[in-house]
């Protein structure tokens, strides 16, 4: 069994809480927030109006209120934007990142603890911590959201080991689910795009959310032609929002260009080939399509 545990220092923890906090939530994101309880989180996003992709995060009860896990990079943002939302609702939000972590240890490991289940976003406490199997895919492992000054003394008690982040980041590249960067997606496709509906973060049977009519009528009409698929760089070098061709033909956009690439390819267009090496006007590149994405 792997015992590497990857501490996302890249990670911040947001907190919402107060009377009116599960409602406030449930007007806003692209889940439904009655997932949420005490043993299950869930997976979700925060759209434009427009249904543009904004952010995204993991959304875990917490006593009287709910931790989201988001991207160290884009939480002031969040924060902002939430705020921005409160308007005269009863909510506090926060940001703990100087106080709370999430580490990330393997699915082998996690089934190997006591009152697991194999359920995606299945949440259960360690000490009064809540390890999450993650919510979007179970080859991500489950992940610690813990206290700082707790960290490593659970860690020793659960028997895991630092491993190098790079391979945390490796692993969700390779799985076809963006690790970092995620401001180099925003405002540049739909949320849909982002093929949130199969990584489990977007509910069509709940009520209105900001991006709710757009994303419900993409899906309705069956208009959704374009995907966020990773990159594997075959030669030379790869720069943001340039342009992809197969055989000379336009096909998509390069988003993230760095460590860990992805374009946003339309996958239905006639030209388009899975298995042709792609070029941009700098490098050649291959596109994978990730097994949970059927295409």
């Amino acid at each position: 069994m792997n015992n590497s545990v990857y501490i996302l220092k890249d990670r911040a923890i947001l907190y919402v809480h107060g009377q009116d906090a599960r409602d406030f939530l449930q007007n806003l994101i692209s889940n439904d927030i009655n997932k949420v309880t005490d043993s299950s989180s869930c997976f979700a996003s925060l759209l434009t109006p427009q249904g543009k992709f904004l952010y995204e995060f993991i959304v875990v009860k917490h006593k009287s209120g709910f931790f989201i896990d988001c991207e160290k990079s884009q939480s002031e943002e969040i924060l902002k934007q939430l705020n921005l939302y409160k308007i005269r609702s009863n909510v506090e939000i926060l940001n703990l990142s100087n106080e709370f972590v999430v580490a990330s240890f393997g699915y082998e490991k996690y089934l190997s603890l006591d009152s697991t289940e194999d359920i995606l976003g299945f949440t259960m406490r360690y000490r009064e911590d809540p390890i999450v199997l993650d919510p979007r895919n179970k080859n991500l492992g489950a992940r610690l959201i813990i206290n700082l000054e707790k960290l490593y003394l659970s860690l020793k008690k659960l028997e895991l080991k630092d491993n190098k982040i790079e391979d945390y980041y490796k692993k969700s590249h390779k799985l076809g689910i963006v690790p970092k960067n995620l401001n180099k997606l925003k405002n540049k496709l739909f949320g849909i795009e982002c093929n949130f509906e199969e990584l489990n973060g977007i509910d069509f049977k709940k009520g209105c959310y900001v991006g709710q009519e757009n994303t419900a009528r993409i899906k309705l009409k069956n208009k959704l032609s374009k995907r966020l698929l990773p990159v594997e760089i075959i030669d030379g070098k790869l720069d943001e929002d340039e342009t992809v061709y197969c055989n000379r033909i336009e096909i998509g956009k390069i988003l993230i260009n760095e460590e860990y690439p992805f374009a946003l390819i339309k996958f239905s267009n006639e030209n388009f080939n899975k298995d042709l090496t792609l070029k941009s006007k700098k490098g050649s590149f291959k596109i994978f399509i990730p097994e949970w994405l059927k295409i």
